[in-house]
This record gives structure tokens, sequence and C-alpha cells, in this order.
């Protein structure tokens, strides 16, 4: 490459840190104090935080990583493409953001198909210093497929640390998917290393800048399965200039605001966790809820000044059946029913030649008879206690459950000692979720503009509905794969996860070439699908580097040997049974490792040269370097063989460059040891 271009790139890249510096200090000049009253001054000082906060500058991270040059009937215009705006002194832009329609050409170009671009250049970097550049041109259509020699650096560039943002290298299938409209769900059903989790990061970053107001006012969710997991997105979004997103668990979600009495306090067997995750719950708590509501039995007499008033029976009952035909929820009718019972005494008011105004209407409402009469006959209720009595009186199961669960399933659900009163209740996750669906039956849940929830294949049917009723209007980006469903409940289509969501028309986008897994990684692992999920097209990838895949019987010390000689981070995936003796085996050979989901260990997670993970919390996770101990043990520790196998399949499919598996005996759903690899770490 000519060394003027690279000074004069070099030069460009430091004008820009220059006039982000001063972007920076203006903001810090601004002076919140004139902006009037106090509510407006920690307004402005909150919106000036966040500002300042998306212009931080870490002079290891680059400023941009490409850029296009348009053709000369298009002007001619060159734009260095970033993870943020930056405009120098005059309001030109030195790095347009990557979410703007300027960069979308960067992205989606090709020789068929220019949009316009004479060349992309891509830029290499090491340690935030510019080293290098690729020149593609788009209108030499007689030319071959190109190589980017700094694009599959920067994929396979080894990591330490929490997943880092795809912003350079996003593939074109890829930013269809980030970019799509805000009204549309989407679910992205991707193999391992298609970049599934950075799609929905990334989308949330793009619908942030482009709904900006209306997203922050409403809200972002970005829904994991673990704590862990989250933990290792956490620096994704913040990279790409965005902290707006709230970040939950399903189980912190649910658990809320106080809506569900706290955190996970109980474990169950998994087919009672199964029934309680089943969609026929969800009316199996609706009659509960309003069987509670009642059916008037005597008059209401309601005495005012020297008069009584009396509404018959058949009235009160009109008055509260035309409530519930208002498909209102069931808080929202009981606050009505006193005015609506008030109403008919105003109306023999008024027939008796008096003129009540809306004052008598409301005192009439808050007259003690009326109260108490329509208490009566419309309690208040609350979740735990609705729960409670449903779990704890089989008369009334019976009842509610009839035509819905058989008796085993009703039997099932009983707890055999009760705990003395809800309040002391030990609940689980499934019950959590079952009581997020009764307070979303007594007082709508509020809806939130997007969600982001990954690894979706692992929820329930009632999991699944706690998202949707966040998202009535609104919408969501639903990360999964069903070939990596991992829990008894899992969602057996997309269909059916759509249907439970509120929004059957969404739309399922396959993603199958894998970015990120080695090709002999992945097409090992892939002989798994017949066994798991038949129907699902199998990974492709397509990066030049097989990577290195190698077997071994000797101990997990050895096998760990090589990959930690290596640059990058390393996985050790053991058996849930095997912490204990495997954390003893590195401690007594001296080895340094953070474990991940151990309290305590939750600074060093994923900051660590070598990290301990249970087979039960790997799904999500990627390591440049992964040994996966004892798979036959993997498979054992789940509740059934298909489960076993998926579980196994997540974790053969966490390793970037190189993948050890170190084994006794291989399940014989993978055939054997492939020809073409070593049999032995070292060999």
């Amino acid at each position: 490459m000519p060394i003027d271009d690279l000074d004069a790139e070099r030069a460009h890249l430091a004008a820009s840190r220059q006039d982000l510096a001063r972007m920076r200090k203006k903001v810090e000049s601004l002076d919140s104090s004139t902006a009037g009253n106090w509510v407006s001054v920690e307004i402005l000082d909150a919106t000036l935080a966040r500002r300042l906060e998306q212009l931080a500058d870490d002079p290891d991270v680059p400023l941009f990583f490409g850029r296009i040059d348009r053709t000369a009937d298009m002007g001619a215009e060159s734009f260095h493409i970033g993870r943020r705006h930056i405009s120098d002194s005059a309001g030109d832009p030195m790095v347009v953001d990557w979410r703007a329609p300027v960069s979308v050409p960067f992205y989606r170009a090709s020789r068929t198909e220019p949009m316009g671009l004479a060349r992309r250049r891509r830029y290499g970097f090491s340690h935030g210093d510019l080293t290098a550049f690729e020149d593609e041109s788009l209108t030499d259509a007689g030319a071959g497929p190109e190589h980017s020699a700094i694009l599959e650096a920067e994929i396979e560039r080894p990591r330490v640390g929490p997943m880092r943002d795809i912003v350079a290298t996003i593939q074109p299938e890829q930013d269809v998917l980030v970019r799509a409209d805000l009204s549309q769900t989407i679910v992205v059903q991707g193999a391992p290393g298609t970049g599934k989790t950075a799609v929905g990061l990334h989308r949330a970053a793009y619908l942030l800048y482009a709904h900006r107001d209306q997203l922050t006012r409403r809200g972002v969710l970005i829904i994991g399965p673990n704590a862990s997991f989250l933990r290792y997105i956490r620096d994704v979004l913040p990279a790409l200039g965005e902290i707006e997103a709230k970040q939950a668990t399903i189980a912190e979600l649910v658990a809320e605001n106080g809506r569900s009495h706290g955190a996970v306090r109980a474990e169950e067997p998994a087919p009672v966790a199964t029934l309680k995750g089943d969609v026929r719950m969800a009316e199996v708590l609706r009659r509960a809820v309003w069987s509670h509501v009642g059916d008037p039995e005597e008059a209401l007499v309601v005495p005012r000044g020297s008069r009584r008033w009396r509404v018959p029976t058949s009235e009160a009952r009109e008055a509260l059946e035309g409530l519930r035909a208002n498909d209102l929820r069931y808080a929202a009718g009981r606050a009505l029913l006193p005015r609506a019972l008030a109403h008919r005494v105003l109306v023999q008011m008024e027939r008796s030649g008096d003129s009540p105004d809306d004052r008598v209407h409301d005192a009439v409402a808050r007259a003690k008879p009326v109260k108490d009469y329509a208490a009566a006959l419309w309690p208040d209720l609350k979740p735990a206690r609705v729960l409670f009595r449903l779990f704890t009186d089989a008369a009334w199961l019976a009842e509610v459950a009839d035509g819905l669960l058989s008796e085993a399933e009703q039997a099932s659900l009983l707890w055999q000692k009760p705990p003395r009163s809800a309040g002391a209740a030990r609940w689980s996750l499934a019950d959590l979720v079952l009581l997020d669906e009764i307070a979303d039956l007594l007082d709508r849940t509020p809806s939130v503009a997007h969600i982001v929830a990954d690894e979706a294949q692992d929820l329930s049917a009632m999991m699944l509905r706690a998202l949707g009723r966040r998202s009535t209007t609104g919408s969501l980006t639903i990360l999964g794969d069903l070939a990596q469903a991992t829990t008894p409940w899992a969602s057996s289509s997309w269909a059916d996860a759509l249907a439970h969501l509120g929004k059957p028309d969404g739309h399922v986008e396959q993603l199958t070439r894998g970015f990120r897994v080695p090709a002999d990684v992945i097409a090992y692992a892939a002989r798994l699908l017949p066994h798991i999920a038949p129907d699902l097209e199998p990974p492709v990838a397509v990066r030049r580097a097989r990577g290195d895949l190698t077997f071994t019987t000797s101990s997990v010390v050895e096998a760990l040997g090589p990959a930690l000689e290596r640059p990058g981070s390393v996985g050790l995936i053991v058996p849930d049974a095997s912490l204990a003796a495997v954390r003893a085996e590195l401690t007594e050979a001296g080895l340094s490792f953070a474990e991940i989901g151990v309290a305590g260990d939750e600074e060093t997670e994923f900051d660590a040269h070598l990290d301990l993970v249970p087979a039960s919390l790997a799904k999500g996770l990627e390591f440049d370097h992964v040994v996966v101990s004892d798979p036959t043990g993997i498979v054992a520790g789940e509740p059934d063989r298909d489960t076993g196998l998926r579980r196994l399949y997540v974790c053969l499919t966490r390793a970037v460059t190189s993948l050890v598996v170190r084994h006794d005996a291989l399940p014989e759903e993978l055939g054997g040891v492939p020809e073409r690899v070593d049999a032995k770490v070292g060999a």
C-alpha cells in the first residue's frame, strides 16, 4: 500500500481523535443550572452525563474501521465508518456512525450490486494504532471473489474478557436483520457461530439510534438465560455508545417491582416445572382469578339523608356483568364497580325529581354501604394468595382446572407440606412466572418499545407469555437455536413460540453461515443434529481456517496444556457433577482460573486466561480454545438423553480456534473420532 495513503489515514485518525475530545469538552462546559426548575436541571444533568459517556474515548479502540468511496455520479464522496459520529469544528463528518443510512453500503455492497460505491476500504489496527488497510474495488465486474485478510483477522483475533462487538465484521445477511423495522418482530434461528447474539445486540443499538426518543421513553430490555451470560455480553452496547438498555434474566424480570414476591428460593422436579410452564396454566389462572367475582344474593341499600335507595340484585348483577363484558383487568373492574352501583342509585334519584351532579355520584360511590357491597362481590386479590390457595386447596384447584388438567397433573401441583401462609412460601422460577401471569390478570403489565431475548428456545410457554405482555405495544427480537434447547419445557417450534408471545405474524430468519466456529469443529458437532434437530439445516463454516480439533484420553490438566500456551481465552467445560473434582485437580496443579457462575468470581469471569465452565452455563459463551471434558458425563447429567445430546452440542460449539475433547468414551451418536484429526493431544 502507498505510504502516503497510510500516512494520510493516520492523520485523519489523529484529527478525528482531537475532534472527539473537542466534542466532549463542549459537553463538559454546558451549565445545567440555567435549565430552570430543579426537575429540568435533573433531566439535563442526566442527559449530559449520558452524552459524556457516549463520547468517551478509549485509545485502544479504533475510531473507525472502514471507509466507502462513492462513484463520480454519486458525488465522489468518501466517508469513514466508525462506532460513533464525529464531526469537525465546521460540523462536517470526520467519522460516520455505522448505524447511519449512509453506512449501509459498507455492509451490503457487492460487485453485482455496488450501491453507488467505487471502493470499500477496511483498516487493520493494533492497540488503537492504524497499521494497514486493504481496498476492494466494486466497479470491476470481471474480478473474482476477494478474500479480506483484515476481516478474517478481526473475526479470529484472540480475546480474553467479555464478548466484544462485531460492528466491523457484520455480514450482509446480519445487517438486514440489524436494520429491520422497529415494528417487526423477528426470530433469528441461528446455528452456533452465526452471530445471532451479536445481531440482537447490534439491532438494539441500531434501534436506539434510529428511534432514540421512542425507545428511551418506553424502554429496551435485553433478556439473557443467566447472570453469567449477561456479564459476558455487558460491554457490547456501551462499546457502541449505548447505555439505555436494561439487562435482566427471566427470573429477574418476573420478580421486578415486588410483583412476584422476590427472587427464586426453591427448586422442583422437572415434570412439575414443565407442567407449570404449560400454556394451559394461563387458562387455569384466569379461571382462578375471576372465580372470586361473586353473584349478588341481596339488594344494595344506600341511606342518604332521609331516604333509602335500593338497588335490586338484578340491577347489581347487570352492573357487574357489564363491567366484565368490557374485558377489563380484574383490579380495574373492582375499582369501577362502586361507581357502576352508584350510577344505579343516581338514576333512581333523577326519577324521583332530584338533580344529582358528579359530586353526588362520587359521594355515593364512596359511601360505606356501596364500598362494602362491592368489595364482597369483587374482593381484593394478591397474586401470592391466589397461587397459594391454588397449590393448597385441592377442591378449588379441581374446580378451576376442570377439563384442562388431569387428576394426576392436579395432584402434582399440590404442595405436600404447605407453608403456613403465602408470605412464608418459597417460590420456584416456574412459580414466579405464574405469579407474574396472575399479576397481569389483576393489573396490566406496562409495555416497552423493544425486547431482545437470547437463548429463547429454552423458555416455556408461560415465560414467553411474560415477554409477550411486556411488548403488547412494542416488538421483539427473539434469538435462539432449537438444536440447543436444553430445558424440558423448551419450545418445539418458532411458530408456537410466536403464538405464545402474541406475535403470530413475526418473521423467522435462519442463519446457517458460521463465522466463529471452525469448520472441523462445527462439522463434528453437527453429527448430533440428526438426533436432536433433524429438521434444521446444518451450519456451514465459511472461514478458511478449519481450526484445531483434537481428542485425548489424558488427564484434564494434560489436556489443557497446549491451550494454555496459546494466546486468547481458554474454557474448560465439564459436567456439573464433576465441578468439585476438577476444581481440586486444577488447584493441585497450581493453575490459576476463574469459575463461571460462582459467587465471588463475578469480577474475574471472562477476564482470566482460564475459565472453569459447568456445562449448564456454557450456552452463549465463546472461548478461543475449549477443552470439553467427559462428553458422556455431560449427556448423562440431563434428565433425558435428547436433552443431554443438545447440551453436548452446545458445549462442543463454544470454540473459536481450537477444541480438545477429553474423553474415556464418546457417545455413540458422535460416531467416534474423525479420521483426519489427532487422536491424542500433541500427536
